[in-house]
């Protein structure tokens, strides 16, 4: 006896409602609730209905094109660790029928809490942000009930009430490793350089920073360490070399907030006859392209770039697939790159043992 084809009139008669609904839901037409679209497209995949004859009934439910808006203060070059991210982020939505739009939140948007002008609510699936690390903006984002996702974020996020999915690098473990390595190398001062307030990262590096210290009961002396504002780092062309003046005394070593800090920590120091790492280490963090170029090759940090963008794309689709779930704050793992700037052969002996 042959098989009864499926009819879209058996789905409709199966959940008790219209063929003229089950047709609607099926095709994506506008105006049919989410909750009924979902329980039609599920109860074609159980009866094999035509397209879904192949796909399980936990898999991914078709849908039109979408669009995922990325939200930036700053469009990272191609040396930041935010443009792999960017690429991974982007190949992995665009799977899923979604395309990624770029918007550029400029400062006085954020000042007067502004949606950039091309920014239509209407017409985003969701958001990304990379490099907005305002807390009051973040809310203002958060407030417009779409499903949002902060790759790093502001420095005074309060984690058990922020209505967003965060993904970090993992940055405490990884800086603490790096002091630990200095001071097994025999650099007994160690200093901080960068702004600790400016992102959470950065505030969680100077955690690892500080904690590595506390350990070793070497106390924490804010004599060795600059701490200004993220700004003077960005902006002022010789205020590195005139910062390192003000310091009543040199350390013994920098342990810098990411590498753009060390780099120019290191050309003040050489500029100041100091050789590295004989007279001072230096280390970063990101293992960004320049890291491996400086002289000498600079300690340093590895981020898992583009596979963080996977991981924010596949948090987000989750987000919007089932957005009652709980946030989530991840931490993808880094690695350690010990090289010369801060004594590789000792550190390295030290840190692998």
């Amino acid at each position: 006896m042959t098989k009864e084809k499926v009819t879209i009139q058996h789905i409709a008669d199966a959940l008790g409602i219209s063929r003229n609904t089950a047709s609607k839901a099926l095709n994506g037409n506008e105006g049919i609730p989410d909750e009924t679209r979902s329980k039609v497209i599920r109860k074609a995949i159980e009866l094999k209905y035509k397209q879904f004859a192949y796909m399980e009934s936990d898999g991914l439910i078709p849908r039109k094109t979408g669009n995922i808006a990325l939200l930036t203060t700053n469009m990272p070059d191609s040396s930041h660790f935010g443009s792999p991210v960017i690429s991974g982020l982007e190949k992995r939505i665009s799977a899923e029928g979604y395309n990624l739009s770029i918007h550029i939140v400029r400062e006085d948007e954020r000042d007067a809490l502004r949606l950039p002008n091309n920014f239509d609510v209407s017409a985003v699936d969701g958001i990304v942000c990379i490099e907005l690390f305002d807390r009051e903006y973040s809310e203002l984002l958060t407030g417009l009930q779409i499903p949002v996702i902060f790759v790093d974020c502001a420095f005074d996020i309060d984690f058990s009430s922020f209505q967003a999915d965060i993904l970090l690098m993992e940055n405490e473990h990884s800086v603490y490793q790096l002091t630990r390595s200095l001071l097994g190398n025999g650099y007994d001062r160690i200093g901080f350089v960068g702004d600790y307030r400016h992102c959470k990262s950065f505030g969680e590096r100077w955690m690892g920073y500080n904690r590595a210290l506390l350990e070793a009961g070497v106390p924490m002396s804010s004599s060795f360490s600059i701490l200004d504002e993220d700004r003077f780092f960005l902006f002022e062309t010789d205020w590195m070399e005139d910062r390192l003046k003000q310091l009543d005394e040199l350390p013994d070593a920098f342990v810098c907030a990411n590498d753009f800090i060390a780099i120019r920590l290191m050309k003040a120091l050489k500029s100041s006859g100091l050789s590295i790492p004989d007279d001072i280490g230096v280390t970063g963090f990101d293992n960004a392209s320049a890291s491996r170029i400086v002289e000498p090759h600079l300690t340093t940090v590895h981020i898992y770039s583009s596979e963080m963008g996977v991981k924010a794309a596949e948090m987000l689709l989750s987000r919007i697939r089932y957005p009652e779930q709980p946030y989530q704050v991840v931490h993808v793992q880094t690695r350690p790159m010990l090289r010369e700037s801060a004594n590789h052969a000792t550190a390295a002996s030290m840190l692998h043992a």
